[in-house]
């Protein structure tokens, strides 16, 4: 009898601890903010992001002070009309001025879509090269579910991958594309071009 219970005690002994350490292991906790704010391509990415970001910027503030200059002496004869009809010579002035208006706008806007659609193909490229890195580090060590960091109210350091994680991206990322988004062969109802 004994001989059972000592047995079963040590059966149990052994158990404990290899189920405590499957149940631990099983789930992983990754950081993804400090992965995707740190890694060697984000980083150099989000520089480059923030070039393009500035570049708009400062085309923008040239356009606006290229259009308060012309503008200003436009405006200037149309007040001085006092609400009479402008002459001929002053409506193709207004005329030619919303037309660089509008040229301006369109000008920007097109910048703007493209840093967005740059920014979003970043995103997408590490997004997935991301994953791929954690489903490995998953894998490795044998574990049910990997969580991002800020979703968990608390967590143990000892399921913390973020360290792996990142070194494992890094190697696997050294670089990401930072242009637009490839736009689709041909539009929607028409043909595809090119051939």
């Amino acid at each position: 009898m004994k001989t059972i219970i000592s047995a079963a005690l040590l059966a149990s002994a052994i158990a404990l601890p290899v189920a405590a350490q499957a149940q631990t292991a099983s789930i992983l906790i990754v950081d993804t903010e400090t992965v995707l704010t740190t890694c060697t391509a984000c980083a150099s990415a989000q520089a480059q992001l923030q070039s393009k970001q500035t570049q708009l910027q400062s085309r923008a503030q040239a356009l606006q002070t290229q259009l308060q200059t012309e503008g200003a002496p436009i405006q200037k004869a149309v007040d001085a009309l006092a609400g009479k009809t402008p002459d001929a010579a002053l409506k193709q002035r207004i005329s030619a001025f919303q037309t660089k208006e509008r040229a301006a706008q369109q000008e920007l806007s097109s910048l703007q879509n493209n840093l967005q659609s740059s920014a979003t193909n970043v995103q997408q490229q590490l997004g997935v090269r991301l994953v791929a890195v954690v489903e490995q580090v998953r894998a490795r060590r044998n574990a049910a579910v990997v969580v991002a960091k800020n979703s968990t109210l608390a967590n143990s350091t000892a399921i913390d991958v973020t360290s792996e994680v990142l070194t494992a991206l890094n190697a696997a990322v050294p670089a990401v594309s930072v242009t637009p988004l490839p736009q689709s062969a041909a539009p929607a109802g028409g043909a595809a071009t090119g051939r």
